[in-house]
């Protein structure tokens, strides 16, 4: 009876999670927009960072009641999902574009970042608070250069939000935000108490269910904008939310509570590592992702899920 109540309770935090991330990011997109902030600027920022709210929730939940295994394996298992098995079921459905400046300078800086948390992880085992301004200062320099290239775009105007009344968005805003840390919390308690019933450890449990769980908002911004003709937007934003997962997330987390990070968690980042460099293969000579790229990626996450296994 524990293990389903358990159960339960990882569906309404995961619920919690993804309809507060989506109100929070159209509260706060809503907000700047009436403010006359360029959509662009507004996608690649709060749009991204929205998506990320579940990870970072959860990561810095996890950490601070010492399931150091949930965070790491949260963030690295989103990393990972969100390759092979978001862009992978999406350029499945749709063949995927891909801008220049995501080929030439996005993937290459989320493949360094990636790096950069494996060299942290090998030298202590611990993601210091030292290490965690390492983090945000190269946070800092991928906004910067979100803003330099915002200056070239063109802004949109976004009608739904010129509408609404700015005391809608707030509330949106904020309602949206508590319902993330509520989520993270009931996730968290949830996840551990089915991994030490079932005997399972937090490093698989945040690796595979969290992962999936806190990839929602991805999954489903992907999966819609294929399916609507817009699949463009996918790998942009899969890249980026990639990027702050690790930046923001990790860097978070450790400029709060130190972040340990276990041996077993070496070769989760090197998968991490492999999946992006695949990323970067299948999409660097003609600016596209296909089917049969997709398909290769949905093939390495079920090899991957089967290492997790053995």
């Amino acid at each position: 009876m524990e293990i389903l109540i358990q159960c339960v309770l990882l569906v309404v935090g995961f619920v919690l999670l993804v309809k507060g991330a989506d109100w929070f990011v159209d509260g706060t997109s809503g907000i700047a927009d009436k403010f006359g902030v360029p959509q662009l600027v507004i996608g690649l920022t709060i749009v991204a960072m929205g998506t990320s709210m579940p990870e970072a929730a959860v990561s810095i939940a996890a950490a601070l009641k010492g399931s150091a295994e949930i965070t790491i394996g949260n963030i690295v298992g989103s990393n990972i999902l969100n390759i092979l098995i978001i862009l992978g079921v999406t350029a499945v459905i749709v063949t995927v574009a891909v801008a220049k400046s995501t080929v030439r300078v996005e993937i290459p800086y989320m493949l360094f970042v990636t790096v950069l948390l494996l060299v942290m992880g090998c030298t202590g085992n611990v993601i210091s608070f030292v290490e965690g301004v390492i983090l945000w200062t190269a946070f800092l320099v991928y906004l910067g250069y979100l803003f330099m290239m915002a200056k070239k775009k063109k802004e949109e105007v976004q009608e739904e939000s010129k509408n609404a009344s700015l005391l809608k968005l707030v509330l949106l805003a904020i309602i949206g935000l508590v319902l993330v840390v509520a989520g993270s919390d009931v996730t968290v308690d949830a996840a551990t108490g089915i991994a030490k019933f079932m005997g399972l450890s937090e490093r698989f449990i945040g690796l595979t269910i969290v992962a999936l769980g806190t990839s929602l908002p991805e999954l489903v911004t992907s999966v819609s904008a294929a399916i609507k003709g817009k699949a463009d937007i996918a790998i942009g934003n899969i890249v980026g939310s990639n990027i702050f997962n690790i930046l923001f997330v990790v860097g978070t987390t450790a400029l709060i509570t130190p972040v340990v990070f276990a041996p077993n968690f070496i070769i989760d980042t090197i998968a991490a590592i492999g999946a992006g460099v695949l990323l970067w293969f299948c999409v660097f000579r003609k600016n596209r992702l296909n089917r049969i790229g997709g398909i290769l990626m949905l093939l390495c996450y079920a090899g991957y899920f089967t290492y997790l296994l053995l």
